[in-house]
């Protein structure tokens, strides 16, 4: 999820009007529909979120903690409705992460850790 958050701004964030954004032309709705989709594709989106969780899972399975399977679910309907929306894009990435979520939820329920 980190991976795919950080190669999304690599592909955006050199096609974002920053210093319009800084000078408020978001705010005042001076920017163009090109600035505000990218505006939506950058820190308005999904990104900051995505690292968080990524950072979460990746903390969880460090610590032995199972994620739950939900969360892997609703990633890949995500990325479905998404694609469902508008076609093939880098939404279809979200299988990946989903898939491994959704996988290790069934294999800590078919091998329980021991109780110590």
């Amino acid at each position: 999820m980190i991976l795919i958050a950080v190669a999304h701004t690599a592909v955006f964030a050199r096609l974002a009007p920053w210093s319009s954004w800084l000078a408020g032309d978001l705010r005042n709705r001076a920017a163009d529909s090109d600035s505000v989709a990218t505006f939506w594709a950058l820190p308005g989106g999904f990104v900051v979120v995505l690292v968080l969780l990524g950072l979460l899972v990746a903390r969880a399975g460090r610590q032995g903690q199972n994620v739950p399977g939900y969360v892997g679910w609703v990633i890949l309907a995500w990325g479905a409705l998404a694609v469902s929306l508008i076609g093939p894009s880098g939404f279809l990435l979200a299988a990946v992460p989903a898939g491994l979520l959704i996988a290790a939820n069934i294999t800590a329920r078919r091998h329980p850790r021991a109780s110590s």
